[in-house]
C-alpha cells in the first residue's frame, strides 16, 4: 500500500537508515516510556521498538494510521505500542502522557518549535531528541555571542544540556524537503514553570539588532532596568545575543524582587527527579 505524503501535515518521511541508526544510538539509556510524534511510514518506530521499549506514537494522518495499526498489529495487541490517531496538540493538557517519558520523533516542521517548547515545560518529559529544521535547531543549540543566539537556546539551556547530534541533508527523506535538517538532543534537568519568564524573553529578542536595554523597556520600567543594569555590571548597550543565559535569569530575578516585592530571587526552573 503506498502512501504519499499530505503537505498539509507537512509530511517528509525519513528514510536514510544511516540517519535512522543515528537517532537510535543518541538516544539516552534510560527505562522511560518513548512518546513518538508524527510516525509516518513508521521507519522510525521499528527501530524504537526494537530498543525493548514501550511506545506511543501520536498521529494526525487518518491513513496513515490504518497503515500503522496493520504494520504494528502485534506489537499493538501486546500493549508493546500505543498508538493514538489524532493532532498531538489537542491530547497535550499539563502533560502528555501520565507517565515519565523520552520524546524521540520526526518533527513536522510546521509545529516542531511549539511540540518542544511544551516538551520543555512537561515536567514527564524528561528527554527530547528530534529531528527539525535546522534553522530551528540551531537557535535552540546557540551560544551567547552568536548571531543565532535568541530565546530559544535561553529557554533550552535553562532546563539542561542541549546538543545537535548531526546534519541531515534533503536527500534522506521522501519527499525531499527544500531546506536542511537536523537532529537535536535535550537532556533535562528541571522544567520550565514561569510563563513570566517565558514573556520576559519573547520582550528581551523582539527586535535583535535594538539593544536589550531598550527592548526590555518596552515591558518594564527603564529606570529600574537601568538600576538593574549597573548592579550587575551590564553594558546599557549591550545586544540580545550577547547576554548569557545566567544574565538573563539575573535580570529576570531582579525584576521581579523590585515589581513583586520579593524577597528572594524566585527560581524559574524546578529540578526533575
Amino acid at each position: 500500500m503506498k502512501i504519499a505524503a499530505k503537505k498539509k501535515f507537512g509530511q517528509n518521511f525519513l528514510k536514510d537508515e544511516v540517519v535512522l541508526y543515528k537517532i537510535i544510538e543518541s538516544m539516552p539509556k534510560t527505562e522511560n516510556v518513548i512518546v513518538e510524534i508524527g510516525p509516518g511510514l513508521g521507519d522510525l518506530t521499528k527501530k524504537l521498538l526494537a530498543q525493548q521499549r514501550d511506545v506511543i506514537a501520536f498521529e494526525i494522518d487518518e491513513g496513515l494510521c490504518r497503515l500503522l495499526e496493520k504494520e504494528f498489529h502485534e506489537e499493538i495487541e501486546a500493549k508493546r505500542l500505543r498508538l493514538v490517531c489524532g493532532d498531538v496538540i489537542d491530547h497535550w493538557k499539563q502533560n502528555l502522557v501520565d507517565k515519565d517519558y523520552d520524546l524521540v520523533a520526526n518533527l513536522p516542521y510546521y509545529v516542531a518549535t511549539n511540540i518542544v517548547l511544551r516538551a520543555l515545560q512537561d515536567e514527564r518529559c524528561k528527554n527530547i531528541l528530534v529531528m527539525l529544521q535546522k534553522e530551528v535547531a540551531d537557535k535552540f543549540c546557540a551560544k551567547e555571542g552568536e548571531k543565532e543566539f535568541s530565546s530559544l537556546a535561553v529557554l533550552a539551556q535553562s532546563v539542561g544540556q542541549v546538543k545537535r547530534v548531526c546534519v541531515v541533508k534533503p536527500q534522506s527523506f521522501s519527499p525531499a524537503p527544500k531546506v536542511d535538517s537536523a537532529v537535536l538532543l535535550i537532556q533535562k534537568r528541571a522544567n520550565l514553570d514561569d510563563k513570566h519568564f517565558m514573556q520576559f524573553l519573547k520582550a528581551a529578542f523582539a527586535q535583535p539588532r535594538k539593544t536589550l536595554l531598550k527592548n526590555l523597556s518596552r515591558l518594564y520600567p527603564k529606570e529600574q532596568l537601568e538600576q538593574i543594569f549597573a548592579t550587575l555590571g551590564i553594558a546599557s548597550n549591550i545586544r540580545p545575543h550577547e547576554a548569557s543565559t545566567s544574565i538573563y535569569h539575573q535580570i529576570f530575578g531582579m525584576l521581579k524582587e523590585k515589581i513583586d516585592g520579593a524577597k528572594a530571587v524566585p527560581t524559574t526552573t524546578t529540578a526533575t527527579k
